[in-house]
Protein backbone atom coordinates (compact mmCIF):
# COMPACT_ATOMS: atom_id res chain seq x y z
CA UNK A 1 0.00 0.00 0.00
CA UNK A 2 2.83 2.39 0.85
CA UNK A 3 4.22 2.17 -2.69
CA UNK A 4 1.11 3.88 -4.02
CA UNK A 5 1.19 1.55 -7.01
CA UNK A 6 -1.63 -0.72 -8.24
CA UNK A 7 -1.73 -4.04 -6.37
CA UNK A 8 -2.31 -7.53 -7.71
CA UNK A 9 -3.72 -9.43 -4.73
CA UNK A 10 -2.78 -12.97 -5.68
CA UNK A 11 -3.50 -16.33 -4.12
CA UNK A 12 -1.62 -19.24 -5.70
CA UNK A 13 -3.11 -22.68 -5.17
CA UNK A 14 0.09 -24.68 -5.47
CA UNK A 15 -0.25 -28.46 -5.45
CA UNK A 16 2.50 -29.00 -8.02
CA UNK A 17 5.74 -27.83 -6.43
CA UNK A 18 7.81 -30.73 -5.14
CA UNK A 19 7.87 -31.66 -1.48
CA UNK A 20 4.69 -29.87 -0.41
CA UNK A 21 2.41 -31.87 1.86
CA UNK A 22 -1.12 -32.11 0.52
CA UNK A 23 -3.76 -30.47 2.70
CA UNK A 24 -6.18 -32.64 4.62
CA UNK A 25 -9.93 -32.60 3.96
CA UNK A 26 -10.86 -30.40 6.93
CA UNK A 27 -8.09 -27.94 6.09
CA UNK A 28 -9.32 -27.70 2.50
CA UNK A 29 -12.83 -26.95 3.73
CA UNK A 30 -11.56 -24.10 5.91
CA UNK A 31 -9.32 -22.75 3.16
CA UNK A 32 -12.27 -22.48 0.79
CA UNK A 33 -14.40 -20.61 3.33
CA UNK A 34 -11.51 -18.38 4.36
CA UNK A 35 -10.64 -17.42 0.79
CA UNK A 36 -14.30 -16.61 0.08
CA UNK A 37 -14.48 -14.33 3.10
CA UNK A 38 -11.14 -12.74 2.22
CA UNK A 39 -12.31 -12.07 -1.33
CA UNK A 40 -15.48 -10.41 -0.04
CA UNK A 41 -13.53 -8.08 2.24
CA UNK A 42 -11.18 -7.16 -0.61
CA UNK A 43 -14.09 -6.49 -2.96
CA UNK A 44 -15.74 -4.32 -0.32
CA UNK A 45 -12.63 -2.10 -0.45
CA UNK A 46 -12.78 -1.96 -4.25
CA UNK A 47 -10.16 -4.59 -5.01
CA UNK A 48 -10.18 -8.13 -6.33
CA UNK A 49 -8.58 -11.37 -5.20
CA UNK A 50 -6.93 -13.13 -8.14
CA UNK A 51 -6.75 -16.91 -7.85
CA UNK A 52 -4.36 -18.97 -9.95
CA UNK A 53 -3.49 -22.66 -9.90
CA UNK A 54 -0.04 -24.13 -10.49
CA UNK A 55 3.55 -24.10 -9.29
CA UNK A 56 4.18 -20.75 -7.59
CA UNK A 57 7.23 -19.94 -9.69
CA UNK A 58 5.40 -20.46 -12.96
CA UNK A 59 2.29 -18.60 -11.84
CA UNK A 60 4.24 -15.60 -10.57
CA UNK A 61 6.23 -15.35 -13.79
CA UNK A 62 3.00 -15.38 -15.80
CA UNK A 63 1.40 -12.67 -13.64
CA UNK A 64 4.52 -10.49 -13.80
CA UNK A 65 4.53 -10.66 -17.60
CA UNK A 66 0.79 -9.94 -17.79
CA UNK A 67 0.85 -6.95 -15.44
CA UNK A 68 4.33 -5.49 -15.72
CA UNK A 69 4.77 -5.86 -11.96
CA UNK A 70 8.11 -4.73 -10.55
CA UNK A 71 7.81 -5.88 -6.93
CA UNK A 72 6.60 -9.01 -5.13
CA UNK A 73 5.70 -9.32 -1.44
CA UNK A 74 4.84 -12.38 0.62
CA UNK A 75 4.92 -13.73 4.17
CA UNK A 76 7.58 -16.28 5.02
CA UNK A 77 7.01 -20.01 5.36
CA UNK A 78 9.00 -22.26 7.69
CA UNK A 79 8.65 -25.88 6.56
CA UNK A 80 11.71 -27.34 4.82
CA UNK A 81 10.22 -27.72 1.32
CA UNK A 82 8.50 -24.32 1.54
CA UNK A 83 11.72 -22.58 2.55
CA UNK A 84 13.61 -24.19 -0.33
CA UNK A 85 10.93 -23.19 -2.82
CA UNK A 86 10.76 -19.63 -1.50
CA UNK A 87 14.55 -19.24 -1.54
CA UNK A 88 14.67 -20.40 -5.14
CA UNK A 89 11.80 -18.10 -6.02
CA UNK A 90 13.44 -15.10 -4.39
CA UNK A 91 16.75 -15.76 -6.17
CA UNK A 92 15.04 -16.16 -9.53
CA UNK A 93 12.99 -12.99 -9.15
CA UNK A 94 15.97 -10.91 -8.07
CA UNK A 95 17.93 -12.15 -11.06
CA UNK A 96 15.10 -10.72 -13.16
CA UNK A 97 15.57 -7.37 -11.38
CA UNK A 98 12.39 -7.72 -9.34
CA UNK A 99 12.08 -6.03 -5.97
CA UNK A 100 11.33 -8.87 -3.50
CA UNK A 101 10.24 -8.34 0.11
CA UNK A 102 9.27 -11.08 2.56
CA UNK A 103 7.84 -10.68 6.04
CA UNK A 104 6.96 -12.49 9.23
CA UNK A 105 3.18 -12.65 9.26
CA UNK A 106 2.72 -15.99 11.03
CA UNK A 107 4.76 -15.84 14.25
CA UNK A 108 5.59 -13.52 17.15
CA UNK A 109 9.30 -13.83 16.39
CA UNK A 110 11.34 -15.61 13.77
CA UNK A 111 12.52 -19.11 14.79
CA UNK A 112 16.11 -17.89 14.90
CA UNK A 113 15.46 -14.77 17.00
CA UNK A 114 15.16 -16.26 20.50
CA UNK A 115 18.23 -18.36 21.36
CA UNK A 116 20.06 -19.65 24.41
CA UNK A 117 23.02 -17.86 25.92
CA UNK A 118 25.20 -20.04 23.73
CA UNK A 119 23.37 -18.84 20.63
CA UNK A 120 21.69 -22.18 19.96
CA UNK A 121 17.97 -22.85 19.53
CA UNK A 122 16.00 -23.81 22.62
CA UNK A 123 15.13 -27.48 23.01
CA UNK A 124 13.12 -27.13 26.24
CA UNK A 125 9.92 -25.12 26.36
CA UNK A 126 9.98 -23.48 29.81
CA UNK A 127 13.21 -21.50 29.34
CA UNK A 128 12.05 -20.57 25.83
CA UNK A 129 8.81 -19.23 27.30
CA UNK A 130 10.72 -17.22 29.90
CA UNK A 131 13.01 -15.78 27.23
CA UNK A 132 10.05 -14.88 25.03
CA UNK A 133 8.26 -13.11 27.89
CA UNK A 134 11.35 -11.04 28.58
CA UNK A 135 12.14 -10.16 24.97
CA UNK A 136 8.89 -9.81 23.03
CA UNK A 137 6.99 -6.58 22.53
CA UNK A 138 4.06 -6.61 20.11
CA UNK A 139 4.34 -4.03 17.31
CA UNK A 140 1.67 -1.37 16.94
CA UNK A 141 -1.25 -2.26 14.71
CA UNK A 142 -1.40 -0.88 11.19
CA UNK A 143 -4.71 0.41 9.83
CA UNK A 144 -6.67 -1.76 7.43
CA UNK A 145 -6.63 -0.42 3.86
CA UNK A 146 -9.67 1.70 3.09
CA UNK A 147 -9.47 1.24 -0.68
CA UNK A 148 -7.79 -1.23 -2.99
CA UNK A 149 -7.29 -1.15 -6.74
CA UNK A 150 -5.32 -3.00 -9.37
CA UNK A 151 -5.46 -4.55 -12.83
CA UNK A 152 -8.31 -6.90 -13.64
CA UNK A 153 -6.57 -10.06 -14.82
CA UNK A 154 -7.67 -13.63 -15.40
CA UNK A 155 -8.62 -15.58 -12.29
CA UNK A 156 -10.05 -19.05 -11.77
CA UNK A 157 -13.16 -19.44 -9.64
CA UNK A 158 -12.90 -20.54 -6.05
CA UNK A 159 -15.27 -23.42 -6.75
CA UNK A 160 -12.89 -24.78 -9.37
CA UNK A 161 -10.30 -25.53 -6.67
CA UNK A 162 -12.50 -28.35 -5.37
CA UNK A 163 -11.98 -27.48 -1.72
CA UNK A 164 -15.50 -28.28 -0.56
CA UNK A 165 -16.18 -31.99 0.09
CA UNK A 166 -18.61 -33.80 -2.21
CA UNK A 167 -19.89 -37.36 -2.55
CA UNK A 168 -20.44 -37.21 0.36
CA UNK A 169 -20.48 -33.70 1.76
CA UNK A 170 -19.46 -34.39 5.37
CA UNK A 171 -19.06 -30.72 6.36
CA UNK A 172 -22.36 -30.04 8.17
CA UNK A 173 -20.72 -30.27 11.58
CA UNK A 174 -17.94 -27.92 10.52
CA UNK A 175 -20.46 -25.45 9.10
CA UNK A 176 -22.40 -25.27 12.37
CA UNK A 177 -19.25 -24.97 14.50
CA UNK A 178 -17.04 -22.43 12.75
CA UNK A 179 -17.03 -19.00 11.09
CA UNK A 180 -13.83 -18.90 8.99
CA UNK A 181 -12.43 -15.50 8.07
CA UNK A 182 -11.03 -12.39 9.72
CA UNK A 183 -14.38 -11.30 11.15
CA UNK A 184 -14.92 -14.72 12.71
CA UNK A 185 -11.41 -14.61 14.19
CA UNK A 186 -11.94 -11.21 15.77
CA UNK A 187 -15.31 -12.27 17.16
CA UNK A 188 -13.70 -15.38 18.64
CA UNK A 189 -10.97 -13.31 20.30
CA UNK A 190 -13.46 -10.74 21.59
CA UNK A 191 -15.71 -13.40 23.10
CA UNK A 192 -12.76 -15.05 24.82
CA UNK A 193 -11.48 -11.77 26.26
CA UNK A 194 -14.94 -10.88 27.57
CA UNK A 195 -14.61 -13.41 30.36
CA UNK A 196 -13.24 -16.90 29.70
CA UNK A 197 -9.63 -15.67 29.76
CA UNK A 198 -9.98 -14.96 33.48
CA UNK A 199 -10.72 -18.60 34.25
CA UNK A 200 -8.48 -20.07 31.57
CA UNK A 201 -5.94 -21.52 34.00
CA UNK A 202 -8.49 -23.80 35.63
CA UNK A 203 -10.98 -24.24 32.78
CA UNK A 204 -8.62 -24.98 29.87
CA UNK A 205 -8.48 -28.67 30.79
CA UNK A 206 -12.26 -29.09 30.93
CA UNK A 207 -13.65 -30.37 27.60
CA UNK A 208 -17.16 -30.22 29.06
CA UNK A 209 -16.98 -26.40 29.19
CA UNK A 210 -17.91 -24.71 25.92
CA UNK A 211 -15.82 -21.58 26.53
CA UNK A 212 -12.86 -22.96 28.46
CA UNK A 213 -10.46 -22.25 25.59
CA UNK A 214 -10.19 -19.57 22.90
CA UNK A 215 -10.51 -21.89 19.85
CA UNK A 216 -8.37 -19.44 17.91
CA UNK A 217 -6.01 -22.10 16.54
CA UNK A 218 -7.57 -22.48 13.05
CA UNK A 219 -7.83 -18.70 12.66
CA UNK A 220 -4.15 -18.38 13.58
CA UNK A 221 -3.17 -21.17 11.22
CA UNK A 222 -4.87 -19.54 8.25
CA UNK A 223 -3.56 -16.06 9.02
CA UNK A 224 -7.00 -14.59 9.71
CA UNK A 225 -5.58 -13.18 12.92
CA UNK A 226 -1.92 -12.87 13.84
CA UNK A 227 -0.36 -13.97 17.13
CA UNK A 228 0.85 -10.39 17.52
CA UNK A 229 -2.77 -9.18 17.50
CA UNK A 230 -3.67 -11.71 20.16
CA UNK A 231 -0.64 -10.91 22.31
CA UNK A 232 -1.27 -7.17 22.04
CA UNK A 233 -4.93 -7.51 23.06
CA UNK A 234 -4.13 -9.74 26.03
CA UNK A 235 -1.25 -7.57 27.22
CA UNK A 236 -3.44 -4.48 26.96
CA UNK A 237 -6.05 -6.15 29.17
CA UNK A 238 -3.41 -7.14 31.71
CA UNK A 239 -2.02 -3.61 31.84
CA UNK A 240 -5.53 -2.22 32.31
CA UNK A 241 -6.22 -4.69 35.15
CA UNK A 242 -9.09 -6.19 33.16
CA UNK A 243 -7.71 -9.71 33.23
CA UNK A 244 -6.43 -12.05 35.89
CA UNK A 245 -2.73 -11.82 35.09
CA UNK A 246 -1.85 -15.39 36.04
CA UNK A 247 -4.62 -16.84 33.90
CA UNK A 248 -3.87 -14.51 30.98
CA UNK A 249 -0.19 -15.39 31.04
CA UNK A 250 -1.08 -19.09 31.04
CA UNK A 251 -3.03 -18.42 27.85
CA UNK A 252 -0.07 -16.57 26.30
CA UNK A 253 2.18 -19.49 27.20
CA UNK A 254 0.01 -21.69 24.98
CA UNK A 255 0.45 -19.17 22.17
CA UNK A 256 4.19 -19.47 22.71
CA UNK A 257 3.99 -23.29 22.59
CA UNK A 258 2.90 -22.75 18.99
CA UNK A 259 5.99 -20.57 18.48
CA UNK A 260 8.21 -23.22 20.07
CA UNK A 261 6.76 -25.78 17.66
CA UNK A 262 7.92 -23.61 14.76
CA UNK A 263 11.41 -23.45 16.23
CA UNK A 264 11.42 -27.25 16.29
CA UNK A 265 10.13 -27.42 12.72
CA UNK A 266 12.62 -24.87 11.41
CA UNK A 267 15.60 -26.79 12.75
CA UNK A 268 14.04 -30.22 12.15
CA UNK A 269 12.28 -30.11 8.75
CA UNK A 270 11.32 -33.81 8.97
CA UNK A 271 9.40 -33.26 12.23
CA UNK A 272 6.22 -34.83 10.80
CA UNK A 273 7.89 -38.08 9.80
CA UNK A 274 11.10 -38.63 11.80
CA UNK A 275 11.61 -39.01 15.54
CA UNK A 276 13.02 -35.83 17.08
CA UNK A 277 14.79 -38.16 19.52
CA UNK A 278 16.38 -40.79 17.31
CA UNK A 279 16.48 -43.27 20.21
CA UNK A 280 12.81 -43.87 19.44
CA UNK A 281 13.72 -45.35 16.07
CA UNK A 282 14.21 -48.58 18.01
CA UNK A 283 10.82 -48.60 19.75
CA UNK A 284 8.93 -51.84 18.95
CA UNK A 285 5.71 -50.40 17.56
CA UNK A 286 2.89 -52.82 16.77
CA UNK A 287 0.93 -53.23 13.54
CA UNK A 288 -2.80 -53.45 14.22
CA UNK A 289 -5.08 -51.96 11.57
CA UNK A 290 -8.21 -53.03 13.49
CA UNK A 291 -7.08 -51.11 16.57
CA UNK A 292 -6.31 -48.01 14.49
CA UNK A 293 -9.73 -48.24 12.86
CA UNK A 294 -11.48 -48.49 16.24
CA UNK A 295 -9.49 -45.51 17.52
CA UNK A 296 -10.16 -43.33 14.47
CA UNK A 297 -13.90 -44.11 14.55
CA UNK A 298 -14.31 -43.55 18.30
CA UNK A 299 -15.05 -47.19 19.05
CA UNK A 300 -12.36 -48.07 21.60
CA UNK A 301 -14.70 -48.70 24.52
CA UNK A 302 -13.07 -45.90 26.54
CA UNK A 303 -15.66 -43.08 26.61
CA UNK A 304 -13.34 -40.06 26.88
CA UNK A 305 -11.27 -41.37 23.94
CA UNK A 306 -14.32 -42.14 21.84
CA UNK A 307 -15.92 -38.78 22.62
CA UNK A 308 -12.80 -36.96 21.46
CA UNK A 309 -12.50 -38.89 18.23
CA UNK A 310 -16.17 -38.34 17.41
CA UNK A 311 -15.93 -34.63 18.20
CA UNK A 312 -12.98 -34.46 15.81
CA UNK A 313 -14.87 -36.17 13.00
CA UNK A 314 -17.97 -34.02 13.41
CA UNK A 315 -16.41 -30.60 14.03
CA UNK A 316 -12.84 -30.82 12.71
CA UNK A 317 -11.64 -29.98 16.21
CA UNK A 318 -10.81 -31.65 19.50
CA UNK A 319 -10.25 -30.14 22.92
CA UNK A 320 -6.54 -29.97 23.72
CA UNK A 321 -6.70 -32.05 26.91
CA UNK A 322 -8.53 -34.75 24.99
CA UNK A 323 -5.97 -34.55 22.18
CA UNK A 324 -3.33 -35.58 24.70
CA UNK A 325 -5.52 -38.41 26.00
CA UNK A 326 -6.31 -39.89 22.58
CA UNK A 327 -2.71 -39.47 21.41
CA UNK A 328 -1.43 -41.25 24.49
CA UNK A 329 -4.00 -44.00 23.99
CA UNK A 330 -2.91 -44.60 20.40
CA UNK A 331 0.83 -44.52 21.05
CA UNK A 332 0.95 -46.08 24.53
CA UNK A 333 -2.13 -48.30 24.99
CA UNK A 334 -2.17 -49.48 21.38
CA UNK A 335 1.57 -49.05 20.67
CA UNK A 336 0.90 -47.56 17.27
CA UNK A 337 3.45 -45.21 15.66
CA UNK A 338 2.74 -41.56 16.41
CA UNK A 339 2.96 -40.83 12.67
CA UNK A 340 -0.32 -42.74 12.20
CA UNK A 341 -2.12 -40.40 14.58
CA UNK A 342 -0.40 -37.28 13.28
CA UNK A 343 -1.53 -38.16 9.76
CA UNK A 344 -5.13 -38.72 10.90
CA UNK A 345 -5.16 -35.37 12.68
CA UNK A 346 -3.62 -33.75 9.60
CA UNK A 347 -6.60 -34.89 7.54
CA UNK A 348 -9.37 -34.22 10.05
CA UNK A 349 -8.36 -31.10 12.01
CA UNK A 350 -9.36 -27.64 10.78
CA UNK A 351 -6.30 -26.33 12.65
CA UNK A 352 -3.90 -28.98 11.28
CA UNK A 353 -0.58 -27.20 11.50
CA UNK A 354 2.73 -28.38 10.07
CA UNK A 355 4.60 -27.41 13.26
CA UNK A 356 2.19 -27.80 16.19
CA UNK A 357 0.64 -31.05 14.99
CA UNK A 358 3.83 -33.17 14.80
CA UNK A 359 5.49 -31.39 17.74
CA UNK A 360 2.53 -32.20 19.99
CA UNK A 361 2.24 -35.79 18.76
CA UNK A 362 5.93 -36.37 19.39
CA UNK A 363 5.67 -34.79 22.83
CA UNK A 364 2.90 -37.20 23.79
CA UNK A 365 4.62 -40.21 22.24
CA UNK A 366 7.78 -39.35 24.16
CA UNK A 367 10.02 -38.89 21.14
CA UNK A 368 9.71 -35.10 21.01
CA UNK A 369 11.41 -32.12 22.59
CA UNK A 370 10.93 -31.66 26.33
CA UNK A 371 8.92 -34.91 26.51
CA UNK A 372 9.62 -35.75 30.14
CA UNK A 373 8.84 -38.23 31.41
CA UNK A 374 8.74 -39.82 27.97
CA UNK A 375 7.14 -42.98 29.36
CA UNK A 376 4.10 -41.12 30.77
CA UNK A 377 0.90 -43.09 30.06
CA UNK A 378 -2.35 -41.15 30.41
CA UNK A 379 -5.03 -43.18 32.17
CA UNK A 380 -8.18 -42.64 30.04
CA UNK A 381 -10.41 -43.56 32.97
CA UNK A 382 -9.06 -41.16 35.58
CA UNK A 383 -8.51 -38.45 32.94
CA UNK A 384 -12.20 -38.67 32.04
CA UNK A 385 -13.30 -38.65 35.66
CA UNK A 386 -11.09 -35.67 36.48
CA UNK A 387 -11.72 -33.44 33.48
CA UNK A 388 -15.28 -34.46 32.57
CA UNK A 389 -16.57 -35.03 36.11
CA UNK A 390 -20.27 -34.70 35.31
CA UNK A 391 -19.98 -36.50 32.00
CA UNK A 392 -21.31 -33.63 29.87
CA UNK A 393 -18.60 -34.09 27.23
CA UNK A 394 -19.01 -37.86 26.97
CA UNK A 395 -22.80 -37.61 26.89
CA UNK A 396 -22.57 -35.02 24.10
CA UNK A 397 -20.42 -37.17 21.83
CA UNK A 398 -21.33 -40.68 22.97
CA UNK A 399 -25.11 -40.31 23.32
CA UNK A 400 -25.60 -44.07 23.64
CA UNK A 401 -24.10 -43.71 27.14
CA UNK A 402 -26.30 -40.77 28.15
CA UNK A 403 -28.45 -42.66 30.65
CA UNK A 404 -25.59 -44.24 32.56
CA UNK A 405 -25.10 -42.93 36.11
CA UNK A 406 -22.07 -40.65 36.50
CA UNK A 407 -20.39 -43.35 38.58
CA UNK A 408 -20.07 -45.64 35.55
CA UNK A 409 -19.95 -43.15 32.71
CA UNK A 410 -16.19 -43.47 32.22
CA UNK A 411 -16.14 -47.21 33.04
CA UNK A 412 -19.35 -48.68 31.54
CA UNK A 413 -17.88 -52.19 31.70
CA UNK A 414 -18.00 -51.94 35.51
CA UNK A 415 -21.75 -51.32 35.56
CA UNK A 416 -23.95 -54.24 36.54
CA UNK A 417 -26.32 -55.86 34.07
CA UNK A 418 -29.35 -54.15 35.62
CA UNK A 419 -27.69 -50.72 35.37
CA UNK A 420 -26.72 -51.33 31.75
CA UNK A 421 -30.19 -52.57 30.89
CA UNK A 422 -31.82 -49.54 32.51
CA UNK A 423 -29.51 -47.29 30.44
CA UNK A 424 -30.36 -49.18 27.23
CA UNK A 425 -26.79 -50.37 26.76
CA UNK A 426 -25.58 -53.73 25.53
CA UNK A 427 -21.79 -53.79 25.66
CA UNK A 428 -20.36 -55.11 22.45
CA UNK A 429 -23.45 -54.08 20.51
CA UNK A 430 -24.72 -50.59 21.34
CA UNK A 431 -21.33 -49.54 22.74
CA UNK A 432 -18.03 -51.43 22.37
CA UNK A 433 -16.25 -53.30 25.09
CA UNK A 434 -12.73 -51.93 25.74
CA UNK A 435 -10.41 -53.03 22.94
CA UNK A 436 -7.55 -53.30 25.45
CA UNK A 437 -7.36 -53.77 29.21
CA UNK A 438 -5.89 -50.61 30.71
CA UNK A 439 -3.47 -52.18 33.24
CA UNK A 440 -2.28 -54.75 30.71
CA UNK A 441 -1.82 -52.18 27.95
CA UNK A 442 -0.04 -49.80 30.31
CA UNK A 443 2.44 -52.47 31.34
CA UNK A 444 2.98 -53.48 27.72
CA UNK A 445 3.82 -49.87 26.90
CA UNK A 446 6.21 -49.54 29.83
CA UNK A 447 7.92 -52.77 28.79
CA UNK A 448 8.31 -51.44 25.24
CA UNK A 449 9.75 -48.18 26.53
CA UNK A 450 12.11 -50.10 28.79
CA UNK A 451 13.73 -51.55 25.68
CA UNK A 452 14.90 -48.04 24.82
CA UNK A 453 16.67 -47.80 28.16
CA UNK A 454 18.29 -51.19 27.64
CA UNK A 455 19.55 -50.27 24.16
CA UNK A 456 20.78 -46.90 25.40
CA UNK A 457 22.65 -48.55 28.30
CA UNK A 458 24.10 -51.17 25.96
CA UNK A 459 25.37 -48.43 23.67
Amino acid sequence: MKTGRPLVLLYIHDEESSGLRARGGASKWWLGKSLAEHARRIEKAGGRLTIRVGAAKDVLNDVIVETGATAVFWNRRYGGPERALDADLKTSLKQDNMDVSTFNGRLLTEPWDITTGAGTPYKVFTPYWKAMKAAYRAPDALPAPKSLSGPDIESVTLDSLGLHPTNPDWSDGLEETWSPGEAGAMDRLSDFLEGPINTYSKDRNRPDLEDGTSRLSPHLHFGEISPAQVWRAVQHGINADRFDESSAMTFLSELVWREFSYVLLYYNPDLATENYNSDFDALPWRKDSDAVKAWSEGQTGYPIVDAGMRQLWHTGYMHNRVRMIVASFLTKHLLQPWQVGEDWFWDTLVDADQAANPASWQWTAGSGADAAPYFRVFNPITQGQKFDPNGAYVRRWCPELSDLPDKFLHTPWEAGSDTLKAAGITLGKTYPKPIVDHPTARQRALDAYDTLKEKRNAA
